[in-house]
C-alpha cells in the first residue's frame, strides 16, 4: 500500500532528524576539537558505577549529590551504564530523546564541576545486552543493527566533541558474551571509526571478551583503554543474587576458599570436564557415604561404585511443575531446566572397601554440596567432610585419599582460592596484555550484599592490592545500593550516618587505601 501524504511527511521528518547531530546544549555553539590525551597521562581511575539509566524500567535523572559526595570521599571516576532505550525513541533507535540527553549532559557537567571523569557505557545496545530480555536483533550478525550501534556512538562523539578525554570517555558495549573475537573486533571497529570521524581524540574503552574476563586483540587505535571485570569467584561475589540462576543455592562464601573437590560433577555432555570423583579409603569397618545434590542441569545419572561394584544409581530429570526437586529453575538462555534439589542420599559402604567412585555417567552436570564419610576407623573421632568450598566452573575431579585418622590427602585436592589464585587464574591474562602494551582498568567489581561482610572485605582487599601494584584503576558496582558503600542494605554492618545516607565506613577506608 502506498503511503498517504501525512505518512510521507512523517517519514521525511524522521529521516531529517536522523541526520541531525545535536550539540551538547541546544543553546550552545558547536564545540571545537577534543584535545589530544595520551593514555599514559591519565590518572588512575577509582570510583563507582551510577545506575540511574541502567535500565529503561528504572529510568531516573542523575543526582548531583552523588558527584559531590564521590569527590568529597576522594574518588575521581564514575561509569554510567546506559540502556539505549532510555535515550532513544521507542519507534526509531536512531533518534535521541532531548530530555534524556540533557540528563546525561548534566552528569557530564557535574563530573567537570567536581573533578570526576565520566565514562559513558552502552550497557544495553541495539542488538545486545548481557541481561534478559534478549534484543530482537543481533548486534553480532545483523549489519543494520551494527550500523545503528555505530551511528549512535557517532552522535555521542559529535555531541561531546571538545570535552577533554581527562573528563569523558566512551565505553562501547558492556560485557560481550559468547562471540568470536574477529566478529567482536569488527563491530567495535565500526563504532571506533564513527567516533573518530566526529572526534579524532576521544578516549574509548572496550570491554574484554567472555563477559569482560579476557583481553582483546585486533583493536589498534592508540586511544583505546580495555576494561576487565572483578567478579571472581562468582559464587562469592554473587551469592544469593536473585538474577543469577542457582545463586541462592551457593554455599555461604568464605575467603580464602578451600576446595577439597570440584562442586560440579560433569557428565559426558561436557566432554572436556567429564571426570569421576575417586575416594580412596583406609581399611576399616562398615560406614556410610552421604552425598548432597544441590542442583541438576538438564539431566544427569549419578552412579556410585565401591571397588568396581555399583552400589547406588539415581536418574535426575529436572522439569516443570512439582517433582522431587525443591525449586524449578528454567535457564532461558539455554532452554533447559536446572532445578534445585538440595537432597541428601545415604549410601552404605561395606567394611574393607578401598575405593569409592562417584560419577555422572549421562547428561550435563550436577552440583554437589558436602560429601560426608562416617567414621570408619577407631582413630576417626568424627565424620570426614569433603567440601566443594565454592562452585567454581571448570575444575575437574581428582583422586582423594582419606587417611586412617581422617585427613584428606591429594596432590590435586585442597585447591585454595586466595590472593595468589586471583593473580594467577584471573588477572594473569590482563597483566600479560599490560606488559605487551595494552592498558586497562576494571570497569566493574564488587560483591552482592548477601555475602558476609568480613568475607567481602578480605576478598576485596586482596583483589585491589593486586590492582594497585600494577597502577590499575577500578569502579565499584555501585555507589548507592547492594554492592556499594552507601545504603547497601547489609544486615551485618554497623553503618555511619553520612549526609543522610548509611555509610559502610570499613569498605570506604579499604577502597581509599587501594
Amino acid at each position: 500500500m502506498m503511503p498517504g501524504p501525512l505518512q510521507r511527511i512523517s517519514t521525511m521528518l524522521v529521516f531529517s532528524l536522523c541526520l541531525t547531530v545535536p550539540s551538547c546544549h541546544s543553546d550552545s555553539p558547536p564545540r571545537g576539537p577534543t584535545p589530544r590525551t595520551d593514555l599514559e597521562q591519565l590518572p588512575r581511575f577509582r570510583g563507582f558505577n551510577l545506575l540511574e539509566k541502567f535500565t529503561v524500567h528504572d529510568d531516573r535523572p542523575y543526582r548531583e549529590e552523588d558527584f559531590r559526595l564521590i569527590a568529597e570521599l576522594g574518588f575521581n571516576f564514575v561509569r554510567l551504564p546506559l540502556d539505549y532505550r532510555c535515550f532513544t525513541a521507542a519507534r526509531n533507535p536512531r533518534l535521541l530523546k532531548k530530555n534524556a540527553m540533557r540528563e546525561i549532559d548534566a552528569a557530564i557537567g557535574w563530573g567537570e564541576r567536581y573533578g570526576i571523569h565520566v565514562c559513558l557505557n552502552f550497557h544495553r545496545a541495539p542488538g545486545y545486552c548481557v541481561n534478559p530480555p534478549p534484543e530482537k536483533t543481533d548486534l553480532w550478525e545483523d549489519p543494520r543493527t551494527q550500523e545503528t550501534f555505530a551511528f549512535l556512538w557517532g552522535l555521542f562523539a559529535a555531541r561531546y566533541r571538545g570535552i577533554p578525554s581527562e573528563q569523558l570517555s566512551f565505553n562501547l558495549i558492556n560485557e560481550p558474551g559468547e562471540v568470536a573475537e574477529t566478529t567482536y573486533t569488527a563491530v567495535m571497529n565500526l563504532a571506533v571509526a564513527a567516533i573518530r570521524k566526529e572526534d579524532p581524540n576521544r578516549l574509548i574503552v572496550i570491554d574484554g571478551l567472555a563477559w569482560g574476563t579476557r583481553p582483546v586483540s585486533g583493536i589498534t587505535d592508540p586511544l583505546v583503554l580495555e576494561s576487565a571485570r572483578g567478579y571472581a569467584p562468582m559464587p562469592l561475589t554473587h551469592y544469593r543474587a536473585p538474577w543469577v540462576t542457582g545463586a541462592d543455592n551457593f554455599p555461604v562464601p568464605t575467603w580464602p576458599i578451600r576446595c577439597d573437590i570440584s562442586a560440579y560433577l560433569y557428565g559426558p555432555d561436557k566432554p572436556d570436564l567429564h571426570s569421576p570423583l575417586e575416594i580412596n579409603l583406609p581399611a576399616g569397618r562398615d560406614t556410610t557415604l552421604t552425598i548432597l545434590v544441590r542442583q541438576v542441569s538438564a539431566r544427569s545419572r549419578l552412579v556410585v561404585t565401591v571397588d568396581g561394584t555399583t552400589v547406588f544409581e539415581k536418574q535426575f530429570l529436572p522439569g516443570p511443575g512439582k517433582g522431587e526437586w525443591e525449586k524449578v529453575v528454567f535457564a532461558e538462555q539455554w532452554g533447559i531446566y536446572q532445578n534445585i534439589y538440595n537432597t541428601r542420599y545415604s549410601i552404605p559402604i561395606p567394611a574393607g572397601a578401598q575405593r569409592i567412585t562417584i560419577a555422572n555417567v549421562a547428561g550435563d552436570w550436577l552440583l554437589l554440596g558436602n560429601l560426608t564419610v562416617a567414621p570408619l576407623t577407631p582413630a576417626m573421632t568424627e565424620p570426614v567432610v569433603l567440601s566443594p568450598g565454592s562452585p567454581l566452573w571448570g575444575l575437574t575431579q581428582h583422586p582423594i585419599r582419606i587417611t586412617t585418622n581422617g585427613r584428606i590427602e591429594s596432590a590435586a585436592s585442597g585447591v585454595v582460592l586466595d590472593r595468589e589464585w586471583l593473580r594467577r587464574e584471573y588477572l594473569a591474562p590482563w597483566f600479560t596484555a599490560s606488559r605487551q602494551g595494552t592498558m586497562f582498568m576494571v570497569g566493574e567489581f564488587g560483591a552482592f550484599n548477601q555475602t558476609p561482610h568480613p568475607v567481602v572485605l578480605a576478598w576485596m582487599d586482596d583483589l585491589l592490592r593486586e590492582l594497585r601494584k600494577k597502577n590499575i584503576g577500578w569502579a565499584l558496582w555501585n555507589f548507592r545500593g547492594p554492592f556499594g558503600i552507601l545504603d547497601s542494605g547489609r544486615d551485618d554492618v554497623v553503618y555511619e550516618d553520612f549526609h543522610g545516607h548509611k555509610l559502610d565506613r570499613a569498605m570506604l577506608e579499604l577502597l581509599r587505601r587501594n
